[in-house]
């Protein structure tokens, strides 16, 4: 949480929401809401967060580590955490407790009901607090896009021609994790010709061939906080198909960055670009984007089924994609934070049409 906010102030943040939540306390199980209220990583931990205190549970083997953690109490709870909060909860706070309704799973779940406390469902508490990125975020998320930035630097002065799919997709880690990344954000996407037109392709065995377009999704993790860019590459001399199709999409994905700002609300954005694609005659098959930070897919998203409205602090990907059956596809993704006063892209690799050999 360096140069962000401290744990107390997240306790605070979340301590204030509890009145809406419909319970004076709520118990936090996800791994990675743990990890950004407390800034502990564990593999079994909850937090528990009423009016005056905020417990960190774990077991034996984390212990020590949850009690260097200031501004919460550390409570050594058994290995198998739901029977130790159905014996423990009672005593640990008073009154109904709200939970993680996407988190906890139906045994576990029978498991705390079983100790009498009223359980009260809720969803979304942390992942709003979540939405806005503080200082310490921001900068761990321009780390994390400059290494990626750097890696499809790099890709573009490749050979990519004879060489399969999956044997680009183990360079582009290996370089990550050269350049400093902990870990990739997801595995990585390399497509090339037909399969180009599957937006979620897994790379395989396929030689990469001349006059295609090849399309490469990658991220990495760094300081903990995830990174998302794609670019698509030409092999050459593309079909005419494939050709516009670029134009088409750099042209939605201009226009969308255009678009986005602090106050206009998440179906709108979508909107842009969903309607430069559709007039030019594609199909659009995805939504324009969603936030990034401890997770690859967070809140809120560019989406037409989307309620929510940009705010500033959010970090966002801006990817519209177009995909030709038996041809080829097309996706431009950039990752955005957005300001008070406009946006920042953190992934400023060049979106001219990069001919990789």
């Amino acid at each position: 949480m360096a140069g962000g906010e401290s744990v107390s102030e997240r306790i605070e943040r979340l301590r204030a929401r509890l009145p809406e939540l419909g319970a004076p306390a709520i118990l936090i199980t996800s791994s990675v809401n743990v990890r950004y209220l407390t800034g502990f990583q564990s593999s079994n931990a909850a937090v528990l967060v009423d009016g005056e205190r905020a417990l960190l549970l774990t077991d034996g083997r984390y212990v020590d580590a949850a009690r260097a953690v200031g501004g919460v109490e550390a409570v050594q709870a058994d290995r198998e955490l739901p029977a130790f909060l159905k014996e423990s909860l009672r005593k640990l706070t008073a009154g109904p407790v709200a939970f993680e309704a996407d988190q906890v799973s139906f045994s576990a779940h029978r498991t705390l009901a079983g100790g009498g406390v009223e359980l009260v469902p809720v969803q979304g508490a942390v992942e709003r607090l979540r939405a806005i990125k503080d200082g310490g975020e921001l900068g761990a998320l321009r780390r994390s896009a400059a290494v990626l930035s750097q890696a499809f630097e790099l890709l573009g002065q490749e050979h990519l021609v004879g060489r399969t799919e999956a044997e680009v997709a183990w360079w582009l880690e290996r370089t990550l994790r050269e350049l400093g990344a902990e870990a990739l954000s997801f595995d990585t996407i390399v497509a090339g010709g037909p399969n180009a037109a599957r937006p979620h392709h897994h790379p395989g065995r396929r030689a990469i061939g001349t006059g295609e377009t090849v399309v490469v999704d990658a991220g990495c993790v760094v300081d903990g906080y995830c990174s998302d860019c794609t670019r698509t590459f030409a092999t050459g001399d593309l079909p005419i198909e494939l050709a516009r199709a670029y134009e088409t999409c750099l042209e939605a994905q201009t226009a969308s960055l255009d678009a986005l700002r602090a106050g206009v609300s998440c179906r709108d954005v979508d909107a842009v670009a969903r309607g430069l694609l559709v007039d030019a005659g594609y199909e659009v098959m995805h939504n324009l984007g969603h936030a990034v930070g401890l997770e690859i897919h967070e809140e809120p998203r560019l989406a037409r089924t989307s309620k929510d409205t940009v705010e500033a602090g959010n970090v966002l990907t801006v990817e519209p994609g177009i995909y030709l059956s038996g041809l080829g596809g097309i996706r431009i993704e950039d990752l955005v934070v957005v300001g008070v006063d406009g946006i920042e892209i953190l992934t400023p690799v060049t979106k001219s049409l990069v001919v990789v050999g």
